[in-house]
């Protein structure tokens, strides 16, 4: 994936749309939701033999005579997207038809990425959703500088304004809130953590940003960060080069309780050096929740909880607490293409604190060669109040399977 910063999703094609194209439509574009019940789903399709560069699309729901204006985005990722929310309930055998014309709308950004010091911060309908910090973060006093860290997400908020991630935890210091380091590797000859700072063998930096997006359908950011051998011969050495790229989808939202977010992280080696990623049983993104879940629990797709989950492997897991006011959650869905999909995980067992980790290096070690590009990608849903596994599982599947479209351009 390159620039802007679309983690969108890759669409098969379907059925054609029938009938006759509005005077001003370029395309008609055909949804078929498959065997599964839809609600409010992200959407994307490759543009193809549209001419797209400038961005310039409006997007209309056909319904019998009506034509609905909706609101739509054009990404490179890096082919040329149209990016949308299948709205509403959509079930099984309801096919939705939808004209693409030429011309903005000028409806406003429903997600918009706004600078903070040393940070970004993402809003989603009026409210925070999460913030990104570049700069260094020192540790808590009398805490040791290797600490210091950039290139990590918090705080992580649900709609309703309560914090769910947490960072430098007494317990753990190097935890800080969502972030993406590897464990126990091996670069040049010998090993390196990237993961546990206080040895200062190595750590993770922000670089700089390759985008920022604001828009009506979605917003984030692509973030380069270098992932730092901290004893190379020679003096410091970047061994690792990743796109870290999130972006938050208007669906969802304050009305609906959650946010939805796309994670994806694209890594290659920085010089001809391979880089050896060992068999460990944490290692990749990480997520350390608030204190104020202490006690709660995780659900995996296989039924598991925090006392029998650990190292099971899982589609989807779902991580709550009982929260301050209120309880709320994090679901975190793994790609089917993501390397050792469905997943191995971390889970912390007793009734303490909670931390969760998708490992693709759990089971089996994995090398990073020069010249190949490894790409991971996840969906987030942040939201208040419980979640069903029936629920996730739906979540999951829009994310993994999503409804099928197809584009067919109009006239010349």
């Amino acid at each position: 994936m390159r620039t802007p910063t679309l983690t969108c999703v890759f669409l098969c094609l379907g059925c054609i749309a029938e009938g006759v194209a509005g005077d001003d439509a370029v395309a008609r574009l055909t949804v078929d939701p498959g065997e599964s019940v839809r609600i409010d789903v992200p959407m994307s399709v490759e543009l193809g033999p549209l001419d797209a560069a400038d961005g310039q699309l409006t997007l209309f729901e056909v319904t019998g005579a009506e034509r609905k204006e909706v609101p739509c985005q054009v990404v490179k990722t890096p082919a040329v997207r149209l990016c949308w929310i299948l709205s509403g309930t959509t079930r099984p055998g309801e096919k939705r038809a939808y004209e693409i014309a030429r011309g903005t709308s000028g409806l406003p950004a429903a997600v918009n990425v706004k600078d903070s010091e040393g940070a970004i911060e993402v809003i989603c309908g009026g409210r925070p959703a999460l913030r990104y910090n570049w700069a260094p973060v020192p540790p808590p006093k009398g805490a040791s500088e290797l600490y210091t860290r950039s290139g990590f997400i918090h705080p992580v908020w649900t709609p309703s304004g309560e914090v769910v991630t947490g960072i430098h935890p007494r317990d753990h210091i190097h935890h800080m809130g969502l972030w993406n380091p590897w464990t126990s590797t091996e670069f040049e000859g010998h090993h390196v953590d990237f993961w546990n700072l206080k040895e200062g063998q190595g750590t993770v930096r922000f670089r700089e940003f390759a985008s920022k997006t604001s828009g009506p359908v979605l917003g984030g950011f692509a973030a380069m960060q270098d992932h730092v051998d901290l004893k190379a011969a020679g003096g410091e050495k970047v061994a690792l080069n990743e796109e870290f790229a999130v972006n938050v989808w208007s669906a969802g939202g304050t009305e609906s309780g959650s946010f939805l977010l796309d994670v994806t992280t694209t890594q290659k080696c920085a010089s001809a050096s391979p880089l050896l990623l060992n068999a460990y049983r944490y290692g990749g993104l990480g997520f350390r929740a608030t204190p104020a879940w202490k006690g709660g629990d995780y659900l995996t797709s296989e039924g598991l909880k925090r006392n029998d989950g650990h190292a099971s492997r899982a589609r989807w897991c779902e991580v709550h607490g009982p929260g301050n006011p209120a309880p709320s959650g994090v679901l975190f869905m793994s790609h089917p293409q993501n390397r050792e999909h469905p997943e191995p995980v971390r889970l912390w067992p007793g009734d303490g604190e909670l931390f969760f980790n998708f490992c693709p290096v759990q089971k089996t070690e994995w090398k990073l060669e020069p010249g190949n590009v490894y790409v991971l990608k996840y969906r987030v849903c942040v939201h208040n109040g419980p979640m069903t596994s029936e629920t996730a599982e739906r979540l999951w599947n829009d994310f993994a399977n999503p409804p099928k479209a197809v584009l067919e351009k109009v006239g010349k």
